[in-house]
């Protein structure tokens, strides 16, 4: 594992107009929310046909490695960026050592600016619980923004059954604000079937899952969920914040 210099030596990234354009262009192929998309393997492949290996990032929260699986089929070696907060719980630390043992990807550890440590010293002491958007920013959304910088296309596991403000989630979109290609090939696959995929592949899952997480993030804002509620109820519970600002 490590942290990705962002100015080390890379293909020159495309202007954002050519990777807009490739971003339409891959709706249309792909079908994006209509009744004949295309399957998480074909929009992992129309990605390896269109964009060099370095050029392309994985997003994952260590919840479990489906789309690091699915993508590595494709594009074996490809960066997956782990967005180390300093707040993990201990089980996602370890999914992430087992990804990075058992998947052909490269680890990258993305971390803030600041340690916890630095963090309360300039913010006051557990600004998670006092202003959560705040330390999201902080220590998750900053931080990939600028990683981001250096690749033309990432992809996420945001599916659209997580929350009203992913329903209409396609597979493919430009990022305005980072500028580059977003790519969520499993944006119309529920839990359950994230689950069976896990299973029957045998890609590592957080063990957190099957202890009442299906969403998981820092240890200090996440909490259990009972069966048949909502699952990103567990996450922020007791405050109005819903996201944390990576997909808004």
């Amino acid at each position: 594992m490590r942290q990705r210099d962002r100015d080390e030596s890379r293909p020159p990234k495309r202007s954002a107009d050519e990777l807009r354009a490739l971003a339409e262009a891959g709706n249309a192929e792909l079908g994006s929310l209509t009744d004949h998309e295309a399957s998480a393997s074909e929009v992992a492949a129309w990605v390896a046909r269109n964009f060099a290996v370095d050029a392309v990032s994985v997003a994952c929260s260590m919840a479990d490695a489906v789309l690091p699986y699915i993508v590595a089929e494709h594009l074996p070696g490809v960066d997956v960026l782990f967005l180390d907060t300093g707040y993990h719980f201990t089980e996602t630390y370890a999914t992430r050592d087992e990804v990075a043992r058992v998947l052909d990807v490269n680890i990258v550890d993305v971390k803030p600016k600041q340690t916890v440590a630095e963090q309360d010293a300039a913010y006051g002491k557990d600004l998670f619980a006092r202003d959560p958007a705040t330390c999201c920013d902080l220590r998750k959304v900053q931080p990939l923004h600028d990683i981001l910088a250096g690749y033309e296309l990432w992809f996420t596991g945001v599916r659209r059954d997580e929350a009203p403000t992913r329903t209409n989630t396609p597979l493919v979109t430009f990022d305005e604000k980072n500028g580059l290609v977003k790519v969520n090939p499993v944006a119309a696959w529920s839990f359950d079937e994230l689950q069976a995929f896990a299973v029957q592949h045998k890609v590592p899952v957080n063990l957190l899952v099957n202890f009442g997480y299906p969403s998981i993030g820092c240890q200090p804002c996440t909490k259990p969920v009972a069966a048949g509620e909502d699952p990103r109820s567990g996450r922020w519970a007791g405050s109005s914040k819903t996201e944390c600002g990576l997909h808004v």
